[in-house]
């Protein structure tokens, strides 16, 4: 019998493809294996009630970057994109999308966001993102940092696709976070 990969396609396509794993649904017992925190006895999904945890002070911080040609970054650095200014736009993309988090990652839940910034770097290759996401409240920050570098990277990559159509939006990760019972975690790659 031909195995289906995670989208329902058979005998894998790209997924299917050498070198590449083919992911599958995961059952209710591993997911109970594993503990999730969304998931309740019946492996269905659900949002964690956190009305009974203390309000501590939380922050996260995230980063990704975007691929481009030296050309399409020029562009950016000297404001010559037919769009405007990329980065003040990302930045403020990015600060929109932390605080609009909970209603686009269904599990997420709405925390008092007390401030988010996005930083900006140039690099040879592209543009790195870093993104801090602060609150205090009873639930962590790191899905409104994510977010915010997430929506960040996609703006640049609106913004610029009229130069450049096979950018690559790359490594968007947790860096850092702190606050709560899991304590204090840092990358270490």
């Amino acid at each position: 019998m031909e195995q289906q990969d995670i989208l329902g396609t058979q005998g894998g396509g790209a997924a299917g493809a050498p070198g590449r794993e083919v992911l599958r649904p995961a059952t209710s017992a591993s997911i109970r294996d594993a503990e999730l925190t969304h998931v309740n006895e019946q492996g269905r999904a659900r949002m964690v009630d956190v009305g009974a945890k203390p309000v501590t002070a939380r922050v996260a911080r995230a980063a990704g970057k975007v691929l481009m040609a030296p050309s399409t970054l020029e562009l950016v650095r000297s404001g010559g994109t037919r769009k405007g200014d990329v980065l003040a736009v990302a930045q403020v993309a990015g600060i929109m999308a932390a605080k609009r988090t909970w209603e686009l990652v269904p599990m997420c839940h709405q925390v008092p966001l007390s401030g988010v910034d996005l930083g900006f770097a140039y690099e040879a290759d592209g543009i790195a993102i870093e993104a801090t996401a602060r609150c205090k409240g009873e639930t962590g920050v790191e899905m409104e940092a994510l977010t915010a570098v997430s929506v960040a990277a996609l703006t640049i990559y609106d913004m610029c696709k009229s130069h450049q159509r096979d950018m690559v939006i790359e490594r968007v990760r947790l860096m850092e976070k702190d606050g709560g019972r899991s304590g204090h975690f840092v990358r270490e790659d």
